[in-house]
């Protein structure tokens, strides 16, 4: 029988990006500027991590909550340097840690036809976000962001895209309201697609793809493929891998876009020259030596443990630097190309699924 991962472990994959909301500030790197915010970044991480434990609320979406609703500790100009450092450094610091979950065996293990497969359900997402927002008159980089957190891993995507697109293109409250939709999207499609295979008689590989390929972030779709079997588990596990495996080229595609949008309106282009950002860079060298290197459990294990409290602080303080007004402000047009984006990758996936 196979053996049930710690679906805990999966919860650093739900987030790694880079967040570009922060006010241009001068950083200061002492560690008496330093403290006030990560002091209170902590605690509520802490907090984040006891209703999880307790409640079962995803960590990542606990987090993000908690710093929300905590951002007027913000007001506060004694915190940003701290925040500043969790959600920019400490960040970084945890991506390169993950590298550590992911194998290139792991990813081949998949198949040509199933990955072909996955690649049309993440197609169909991103561009079911970027239809619905043209439909509701969204920037068309809102759906963008939308469909390509949906297709990829969720919140961790969302920042990683964000990062490149920048709040020029996508303000404040819509990134926020896409944050906390796309959790909340994950959490809703955790409790309904274990029972829609189930309900369609789904093999264990079908299920498992269905899971794994249609559910936003990594420990959730994990899961929802052991709800339905240890098998369909496994399947799902491999399938979401590859999906996480993708979301640098992804980057270095929206990159590319914007680039030649930029050019082709006349505008100077305010996107880095080198593609891929650093932290994706170093991600993907540490998932390289993991796949040729024989690392001692140990070492993944203390590796994970550390990723998930770094990425867990960062989220927090992220949230806490956010515009809480701009999220309620925002109406439900900008939820909307989430919606179009989650429908559209579960359609594809059950289109699909006959031919596997």
């Amino acid at each position: 029988m196979t053996r049930k991962p710690d679906f805990g472990a999966y919860y650093a994959g739900d987030l790694y990006g880079e967040m570009t909301l922060l006010e241009n500030e001068p950083t200061r790197f002492s560690i008496s500027a330093l403290f006030p915010g990560l002091l209170v970044a902590a605690v509520v991480s802490l907090a984040a991590a006891f209703l999880s434990q307790t409640y079962g609320i995803p960590l990542i979406l606990a987090g993000l909550l908690l710093g929300l609703s905590l951002s007027f500790l913000s007001r506060d100009t004694r915190t940003h340097p701290g925040l500043d450092f969790a959600s920019k450094t400490v960040l970084r610091g945890g991506i390169a840690l993950l590298g550590l979950q992911v194998t290139l065996w792991q990813i081949a293990e998949l198949g040509a036809a199933p990955f072909a497969a996955l690649a049309i359900v993440m197609i169909a997402a991103i561009a079911g976000g970027l239809l619905m927002a043209r439909l509701v008159r969204q920037p068309s980089e809102a759906g963008l962001l939308a469909g390509g957190a949906t297709a990829i891993c969720g919140v961790s995507a969302a920042l990683a895209l964000y990062g490149v697109i920048g709040q020029k293109r996508v303000d404040q409250g819509q990134f926020a309201v896409t944050l906390v939709g796309i959790s909340l999207a994950s959490a809703a499609a955790l409790s309904i697609y274990p029972t829609l295979a189930i309900w369609l008689n789904l093999t264990d590989a079908q299920a498992g793809f269905l899971t794994g390929a249609a559910i936003h972030d990594v420990a959730q779709a994990i899961g929802g493929g052991f709800a339905v079997s240890d098998q369909a588990g496994a399947y799902a596990t491999v399938v979401k891998l590859a999906r996480v495996a993708l979301l640098a080229p992804l980057v270095a595609c929206v990159a590319l876009i914007l680039r030649y949008r930029s050019k082709s309106e006349g505008a100077q282009s305010d996107l880095p020259s080198f593609l891929l950002p650093g932290f994706i860079v170093l991600f993907l060298a540490v998932l390289t030596l993991n796949s040729f290197l024989e690392i001692p459990q140990e070492v993944q294990g203390l590796g994970l443990t550390a990723s998930k409290a770094m990425l867990l602080l960062a989220v927090t303080a992220t949230a806490m630097r956010s515009r809480l007004e701009l999220l309620l402000d925002s109406g439900w047009r900008s939820v909307a190309p989430i919606l179009g984006a989650t429908v559209a990758s579960l359609v594809a996936a059950l289109l699909l699924i006959p031919a596997l």
